[in-house]
């Protein structure tokens, strides 16, 4: 069963589908007998090459699959590690005709929920901040948040280069040295919560994501463990970025 170049290379990860057009037009993309145009096909066992990297074509997946797993602490989210610290992705079941690709990371000490997909590029689509796709947490700050620092983390504060704000937060509960906010965002830079948290003076000691989209956090589901979604909520999860 043969694929769309960009649909394939997009899918396993390489990158959005509308960026991998554009190294076709700019003649990045070739095979054995030229180069690629946009709309050629591959198929399992062909080779083509991004620039000097050769890539072999392996097995076009039947379904697009997701699972959500429970990110424990002290876990990292790549795909190796020179210091052998625990991987998120260890624990994750085994997979024919693909690899497992996570959807956005979350820091070493942070837990919650990471998706795993098989489809590159759906998870560049969850991730792109054109789409807008709401990240849930539950964050515990030392000390009480003043409601003009609420204010300023919701406007935007600078760290470095970077404009950091969050779209919705509110108190959960607090008392004595410890907080608990609420915290909805569109988008995901590095370290955001903690790096807003401390431009006002505030250190987060604890940071949980319980929602990715339209996928919640199941209660149910222990640390280090994984679920698979249905295809149902699966389909329309693909639906929520079309």
């Amino acid at each position: 069963m043969s694929e769309r170049i960009q649909k394939y290379l997009a899918r396993e990860g390489f990158g959005s589908r509308r960026e991998i057009e554009r190294w076709i037009e700019g003649g990045r993309i070739r095979n054995d007998f030229g180069y690629c145009k946009i709309g050629d096909r591959v198929d399992s066992g062909d080779i083509i090459y991004i620039d000097h990297r050769r890539i072999e074509i392996g097995n076009i997946p039947i379904r697009t699959r997701v699972i959500a797993y429970h990110k424990k602490p002290g876990e990292i989210c790549t795909r190796d590690d020179p210091k052998d610290r625990p991987l998120a992705s260890d624990g994750l079941p085994p997979i024919e005709d693909g690899k497992w690709i996570s959807v956005g990371r979350l820091d070493i000490n942070s837990t919650g929920l990471l998706l795993f997909t098989n489809n590159g590029e759906l998870a560049n689509s969850l991730m792109h901040p054109s789409s807008e796709i709401e990240r849930e947490y539950l964050c515990r700050v030392f000390g009480h948040v003043s409601n003009q620092n609420l204010k300023r983390v919701r406007c935007g504060v600078r760290s470095n280069n970077d404009v950091l704000r969050f779209d919705k937060i509110e108190m959960i509960s607090g008392s004595g040295s410890n907080h608990w906010y609420r915290i909805i965002m569109k988008r995901g830079k590095n370290r955001e919560i903690r790096r807003a948290f401390e431009v006002v003076g505030h250190q987060v000691s604890r940071l949980k994501r319980i929602r990715y989209g339209l996928v919640r956090l199941d209660d149910d589901l222990p640390q280090g463990k994984w679920v698979e979604l249905n295809r149902q909520m699966t389909s329309k999860l693909m639906q929520s970025i079309e």
